[in-house]
């Protein structure tokens, strides 16, 4: 008798699923090189433990050590360790000056306001994690240091990292070293946009649609760092923002080609690879296929490709804006507000303080700040009944394990719980086995390294982080604790479990930011479509507004499958929104393919009318 084996249910399908990719040698290279030798200069110099405060920002400025080029390294890695430098400064004051019940509620209001924080975005979010982290490390670990030299320290050894971010080469491409990751980004876009033609009319469609969506986002946030002038610096880096600008037009011709479901010749997509290596290993595209215009959107990928062909191989105008265009989106936006029609960097609209401002004390920021505040507070209620001198511990946990952007809450719980012990143990037998303080030196090392390919899984991140946090302590002069960071992880892991799921006095249902998200990228989808519809030629908003709207769906969808892997209990408040989702992606898709046939033929195709009307009655149902 043939027995068939059940699917894992979601929340622990999640726990065991693992990224896959190359090893990013150049971060585990520099891991390598940051805290290690930090921490040997401490030593010689007598300072330990200004060596375990300068290690400590090196650990947190590797953990956002993420793809990407060096530009774009700076404020995913440097704004977040000035707020961790003020949370050591912070926290050193409240564990000097605060009583316990003070000192509890001091960081049960931190935790309010850095959760709802978080709902900003990426970085905001890193911000918020490592302030109230560095806050309980200044409060609850005791070290001869001042608060501003903590501080200080904690900058020095992040400052380091970035220091070796923005010097040491990275092995993606050709051309010259300071724009290998934007050259990387902006040639996985024309990868991506060939892999959607190959697709087209194949089940592999939609993941190759959500793939190009990745991809771009990717050379957006790659190309769009901080910088010293407002024009582009180098003939190379004008040449790579032009590549990516041309890609938009060609992005847009391959989801209308996918959109209308029909295979494709393979010489369809011959011109794009030909384009992605040359943007790759920084050489000129050569010929390009003959046209094949036997389809509207066949038409607009041709004329994109001889566009992009001017890109690569013609010349570079000097002295321009640093891919600003123009975007016009009408006189007034959804809710009747003027828009601002002015030049933008990236087709993309910069986010003002008042839309930052909303997303704090919205619905999802307000949730998530309420969860963030109970458990910091919590945790640090436990932890001064523990009467433990290094408390830190127990409070950090749990603002790491409350973080939704780390997966499900019970493959948080699960992870950090299995990470712990595990690295725990691991961390007893090697020190047993190393000696000191050579040993624990050897382990900061080797922990800095594992610390990029560890990201890949909560598990394996919290096992390196054990190990590395163990061996700074030891080297700090603490005995080793390891059973005691078990116990107390543990303790956390019940403290975030149980306010995971406690229903909260907060206005609508529970999974506030799927609803938040979902209503982000229904407006951005509706304002496209307003905009197709209007007939504008005004193609760079146009672009803008795809933009937007595929953003905000691929983020909608990223926070969708996160809930619906959470417990049954969480997981009903988001039922229904995945169906929301697919039909926005399909009015986004639609929209799309009817722009690129009204450049052809100057009117909105009845099919197209058809579909959009039906996507919309449906998501007004």
């Amino acid at each position: 008798m043939r027995t068939t084996l059940r699917p894992l249910p979601p929340w622990l399908g999640h726990a065991l699923r693992v990224q896959r990719g190359p090893v990013p040698w150049s971060a585990v290279v520099r891991g390598a090189l940051a805290a290690g030798p930090l921490l040997v200069v401490a030593l010689l110099a007598g300072r330990p433990s200004a060596g375990v405060l300068a290690a400590l920002g090196a650990m947190f400025a590797g953990i956002n050590d993420r793809p990407g080029s060096r530009r774009a390294a700076v404020p995913r890695i440097g704004v977040p360790a000035l707020a961790g430098a003020g949370g050591l400064a912070l926290g050193t004051w409240v564990g000097a000056h605060a009583g316990s019940a003070a000192l509890v509620g001091v960081f049960a209001l931190l935790g309010f306001a850095g959760g709802a924080l978080s709902a900003v975005g990426p970085i905001a979010s890193a911000c918020a994690t490592q302030l109230l982290v560095a806050v309980a490390i200044g409060a609850g670990m005791p070290l001869p240091e001042a608060g501003w030299q903590r501080a200080l320290l904690f900058l020095a050894g992040a400052g380091w990292l970035l220091v070796l971010r923005s010097m040491l080469p990275s092995p993606s491409g050709a051309g010259a070293y300071r724009f290998d990751g934007e050259r990387a980004a902006v040639a996985q876009v024309y990868t991506a946009v060939a892999g959607l033609v190959d697709a087209a009319g194949s089940p592999r469609a939609t993941a190759q649609r959500a793939a190009l969506t990745a991809a771009l986002d990717h050379a957006q946030d790659a190309l769009s760092g901080p910088r010293l002038r407002r024009y582009a610096g180098s003939r190379e880096e004008r040449r790579l923002h032009a590549q990516y600008a041309a890609a938009l037009p060609l992005g847009e011709a391959a989801t209308a080609l996918a959109w209308a479901g029909s295979p494709l010749p393979a010489r369809a997509s011959e011109g794009l690879w030909r384009l992605a290596d040359a943007v790759r290993t920084a050489q000129p595209c050569g010929p390009l296929p003959a046209p094949a215009r036997s389809d509207a959107a066949l038409r607009a990928l041709d004329e994109a490709l001889l566009h992009a062909a001017v890109a690569f191989d013609g010349p570079v105008r000097g002295r321009t804006r640093v891919a600003s265009f123009p975007v016009t989106v009408g006189a007034t936006g959804l809710d009747g507000r003027p828009r601002d029609a002015g030049p933008q960097p990236l087709h993309t609209r910069p986010r003002t303080p008042v839309t930052a401002l909303r997303r704090v004390v919205g619905h999802a920021g307000r949730e998530y700040g309420i969860r963030v505040a109970l458990c910091f507070g919590t945790g640090a209620a436990v932890a001064q009944l523990l009467h433990n001198a290094h408390w830190y511990w127990l409070p950090a946990t749990a603002v790491f394990l409350v973080k939704p952007d780390l997966g499900p809450l019970a493959s948080r719980v699960l992870c950090r719980a299995f990470g712990t012990v595990f690295g725990a143990a691991l961390f007893a037998g090697l020190a047993a086995l190393l000696p000191g303080p050579a040993g624990p030196v050897a382990l900061v090392v080797l922990g800095g390294a594992l610390i990029p390919v560890g990201t890949r899984h909560f598990a394996a991140q919290t096992a390196v982080v054990t190990v590395f946090v163990l061996s700074l302590v030891m080297v700090g002069g603490e005995p080793q604790m390891a059973l005691a960071r078990i116990g107390e992880t543990l303790l956390a892991c019940a403290i975030v479990l149980c306010v995971g799921h406690l229903p909260l006095p907060v206005p609508g249902r529970g999974g506030g930011a799927v609803r938040t998200r979902l209503t982000t990228a229904g407006e951005a989808a509706q304002a496209y479509v307003l905009h197709v519809l209007s007939g504008s030629d005004d193609r760079a908003g146009r672009w803008t507004l795809r933009r937007e709207a595929y953003r905000a769906l691929a983020e909608a969808r990223t926070a969708i499958d996160l809930a619906a892997a959470e417990l049954p209990p969480l997981a009903r408040h988001t039922a229904g929104t995945e169906d929301v989702a697919v039909t926005l992606e399909a009015l986004v898709d639609t929209t799309t393919s009817c722009a690129v046939h009204l450049d052809d033929t100057g009117r909105v195709p009845e099919q197209h009318a058809e579909r959009i009307d039906a996507l919309l009655a449906e998501l007004a149902a």
